[in-house]
Parts: C-alpha cells; sequence; structure tokens
C-alpha cells in the first residue's frame, strides 16, 4: 500500500511510462542534492560544458544547449555573480564573450561530481554494475534513436530565464 491506497491494478506500466516516472523522480531528487551546493541542475550542466568547451561563447552555448541566447546570458549572469564562471573578450572576435570557469566553478564542479555519484548510486542501487552497465547501454541508444544531443539535457529548450531579483 502507497498512502493508505492499494496500487492500481491492470496492464503492466510501458517502458517509455517508466522512464518519465524514474527519469522525473531522479531529476526532483538531483535538484535537492545540488541545491544544498547553492546550485541548480541548469547551472550544473552549463558548468560541466564550460569545463569540456573551455572559451566556448555564448552564442555557441545557445546553440548546444538549443536555447534562446538571451536565456544563456542570464544564466551566465548568475554564474559570474556566484563567482564559479568569467567572460573574456574573444581575441578573434571582440564582439564575442569567451567563458571559462574560475577556480571556484572548478571547485563547485568537484562538488558536483561527488553528488552526482551519490546520486547515481542511490537511483540505482537496485541494479548490480552489470545491469547499471547494460542499462546505461540501452537508455544511451535510446536517446541516439531519439535525437538527443550527448551530455545535454532536453529541458534547457523550455528553461525560463531566472528570475530578475
Amino acid at each position: 500500500m502507497v498512502g493508505g491506497m492499494s496500487p492500481p491494478q491492470g496492464p503492466p506500466a510501458s517502458a517509455a511510462f517508466l522512464l518519465t516516472q524514474v527519469g522525473t523522480h531522479a531529476a526532483q531528487r538531483f535538484a535537492v542534492r545540488v541545491g544544498e551546493h547553492g546550485l541548480t541542475p541548469p547551472q550544473c550542466g552549463i558548468l560541466g560544458l564550460l569545463r569540456a568547451n573551455p572559451g566556448i561563447s555564448q552564442q555557441r552555448l545557445a546553440d548546444v544547449l538549443g536555447m534562446q541566447p538571451s536565456r544563456v546570458v542570464a544564466l551566465i549572469d548568475e554564474l559570474e555573480s556566484a563567482g564559479l564562471v568569467e567572460r573574456t573578450r574573444d581575441g578573434a572576435d571582440r564582439r564575442r564573450n569567451a567563458l571559462a570557469l574560475t577556480a571556484a566553478g572548478t571547485t563547485a564542479l568537484a562538488a558536483i561530481a561527488a553528488v552526482a555519484t551519490a546520486h547515481d548510486d542511490e537511483v540505482c542501487r537496485a541494479l548490480s554494475v552489470d545491469e547499471r552497465a547494460t542499462l546505461a547501454e540501452l537508455l544511451t541508444r535510446i536517446a541516439a534513436d531519439q535525437g538527443l544531443r550527448p551530455g545535454v539535457h532536453p529541458g534547457y529548450r523550455t528553461l525560463r530565464p531566472p528570475a530578475v531579483r
């Protein structure tokens, strides 16, 4: 019984439903975990992309994320205000800003990595190491078939700009 109710009877849940159910639960739990470090999941993703692509322009980052450039500017403003990211003029094109992690941003990424490992362990604790590898392989194939960009959450496309304070 869940919350005093019996589970619904009927056909087993579809794989797509289960992916959504577990994915939503995992996303919510991850948001709580990184929130304890003063970060949001979108900020964590951007920090990871900046580590992998030092000097990327804001425009290119917007393209990678599938976001409006103005929304990326607002997210980078937040990260810059927190001292995690710095903007510098692109040496090749002075009209563009190149983005890079600060030392504090690199430290934040180490904390995020520890959170992500603990999160993965919690979410997948019902699976053996081999089952986790199989699940990751299967989900990678599904993501590729659906045209999802590796390492980029599709939620960036619909992310609203941060609230102005």
